[in-house]
């Protein structure tokens, strides 16, 4: 095996047994070229900061610009983005993230699909030294050490909001009310609390009934579908609650080709404040909508850059959100972003 003096020697090309004074420098050479070549993990071409950012899918108009408002802000913030789409598929992103870890990310994010079944591959993330951020849905997992920070919406509240703008709208009705739900994923965060915010809600009034409840994926062609098999199942319905936009958005194509008149023979509560749910509020066929706030970027490069240096964050940073009449949607609509 070769001493370092000879390993100095055959790379700069002296003899520093004979010459002494040239050791220190060589030395010193040595390890600045070390330390240039070696580089640490996390870092992509000219020592830029790596984010490895697992996406839920393309799933509604509020995911697109969720995604563009990420990869526009790492590339103001300088932030070298590797970026996947799980297609909605846990067994996707779970990939993607221990994709990540091979490569030496310096931080990990994800929206996670669903709530459950992350503990495994955080625990690697965790174990590689790699923090993990959560953005928009949480995860259930007891072990909070497993990730850094949350960032994202107050699903329960939202829930909570749409329910309160019912009991206004309802308050004064005579008989029951009869409610239908398009609920989110199963088992995703966002479909889990929304429901659960928009029942606690109502259940202080026996007249508010939802007579149905299924799942219509976030997307606007499963809502219309699953609205479709409500308007034949159920002979009254007088509200339409969707966990987002999208959903609510292909209900109207279904009640309308079922002849009757979204926003009034059935009234409409959602949830994201895309601008085809605003247009359609402005147009009166859909009644409220309750922000969620898909413009999540520039926040997360902030928290990407300050868990990257070892800084503390809030264990959960929530958006400020707002709720959309009618008016309000005419008068956000030119300035929409998404």
């Amino acid at each position: 095996m070769l001493t370092l003096t000879q390993l100095i020697s055959a790379d700069l090309g002296v003899d520093v047994a004979r010459k002494p004074w040239t050791a220190l420098v060589a030395g010193v050479a040595g390890l600045l070229l070390l330390s240039a070549c070696g580089g640490g993990g996390g870092t992509g071409g000219g020592g830029a900061l790596t984010l490895g950012f697992a996406q839920v899918g393309a799933e509604s108009g509020w995911r697109t610009a969720n995604t563009k408002s990420i990869q526009e802000s790492a590339k103001a913030a300088g932030i070298e983005l590797k970026f996947s789409d799980a297609q909605q598929k846990q067994e996707n992103q779970i990939a993607a993230i221990r994709s990540y870890i091979q490569q030496k990310v310096k931080v990990i994010a994800f929206s996670p699909v669903v709530e459950s079944g992350w503990d495994t591959v955080l625990k690697e993330a965790k174990t590689a030294n790699i923090p993990v951020i959560l953005t928009d849905r949480a995860v259930d997992s007891p072990d909070k050490s497993l990730y850094k920070t949350f960032l994202g919406s107050d699903f329960v509240a939202e829930g909570k909001k749409a329910g309160e703008w019912l009991a206004k709208e309802f308050g004064s009705a005579a008989g029951d009310v009869s409610i239908v739900e398009l609920q989110g994923t199963t088992g995703s965060a966002p479909a889990n609390d929304r429901k659960k915010g928009f029942a606690d809600v109502i259940a202080s009034n026996p007249k508010f009934k939802v007579v149905a409840s299924q799942t219509g994926e976030f997307t606007r062609a499963k809502g219309k579908e699953v609205m479709e098999a409500f308007l034949k199942s159920q002979p009254k319905i007088d509200v339409l609650y969707a966990h987002n936009d999208d959903m609510a958005l292909g209900a109207i194509e279904a009640i309308e080709a079922a002849g009757k008149v979204p926003g009034k023979d059935i009234k409409i509560v959602s949830v994201d404040g895309v601008r085809d749910a605003l247009q359609a509020l402005a147009d009166g066929k859909i009644n409220h909508v309750v922000e969620c706030n898909p413009l999540l970027g520039p926040q997360l490069m902030d928290l990407v850059k300050k868990v990257a240096a070892g800084e503390q964050v809030p264990p959960r940073i929530e958006t400020t959100e707002t709720e959309f009449d009618q008016a309000a949607a005419k008068a956000a609509l030119p300035q929409r972003q998404y």
